[in-house]
């Protein structure tokens, strides 16, 4: 099973439009970042996504990936799920509908914002979704065991997911209840958000705070992702991380 990161940025993405701040500025490759997004090739050849914001389609095309399998959304937030339209080239090439697999809350806003793919008398050309409600059961795509994971982002409960118990995927996540951690602890791999080094945020994780519950939950290995321009330059903060953390960034390809 591998990940691979699609985008690792915040809702704004890295350069922010029309900001001087030095990171937006920055040359380096890997302190451009798309909004965050991550695809999941399984043991069984299942190409599972997890978030498909508003940059699905060129980080589809920059990566070389071709399928999609199923779709698993953390929260209805835009920069997580705007992207659904873009899946329509899988739709059409498959003749069928995407599998969303997602909170009900979720489901009525993914309705609401793309209402034209649930119509009883769909213009054609339009995508056509499949919505899997999940709340807390584990699940299965293909051979693989999908288990939920509740977080809270500010005051809006979402989910993580965990992955055949190797893989646990967080973003956009400010809390984690203790049964919850449970869950989650001494994973191969953790991929967790983190918005910036040193100010708190209402909603968000930011470093101090990712590496005392590190400790806490020992992973294998841990990558940071859904990133500010606020949390500084790729390679200082690479360098500057405790083990067994690490900074992701875009076109990442992790082996689990």
């Amino acid at each position: 099973m591998k990940i691979k990161f699609l985008g690792t940025g915040t809702s704004q993405g890295i350069p922010v439009i029309g900001s001087s701040h030095p990171v937006c500025l920055s040359e380096d490759p890997k302190d451009k970042r798309l909004r965050t997004s991550a695809i999941i090739t399984t043991d069984d050849h299942k190409k599972i996504l997890i978030d498909c914001g508003p940059d699905f389609r060129m980080q589809m095309l920059l990566n070389n990936e071709k399928n999609v399998d199923a779709v698993l959304i953390t929260h209805e937030h835009n920069d997580h799920i705007i992207g659904l339209d873009d899946t329509r080239p899988i739709i059409f090439r498959k003749e069928n509908s995407m599998p969303i697999y997602c909170q009900s809350r979720v489901a009525d806003a993914i309705k609401t914002k793309f209402p034209y793919a649930f119509s009883e008398n769909p213009y054609p050309g339009a995508p056509t979704f499949c919505i899997n409600i999940i709340e807390d059961k584990p699940f299965q795509i293909g051979q693989n065991t999908i288990e939920p994971i509740k977080v809270m982002h500010g005051k809006l409960p979402i989910l993580g997911y965990k992955i055949n118990d190797k893989l646990a995927y967080i973003t956009d996540a400010s809390k984690i209840a203790d049964e919850e951690k449970e869950k989650i602890k001494n994973m191969d791999l953790l991929v967790i958000n983190c918005l910036r080094a040193e100010k708190p945020h209402h909603s968000h994780y930011i470093l101090p705070e990712i590496i005392e519950l590190m400790k806490e939950l020992s992973p294998q290995k841990s990558y940071l992702t859904h990133i500010s321009y606020e949390l500084g330059f790729h390679r200082q903060v690479e360098a500057s991380l405790p083990a067994p953390i690490h900074l992701a960034f875009d076109g990442l390809e992790v082996n689990i």
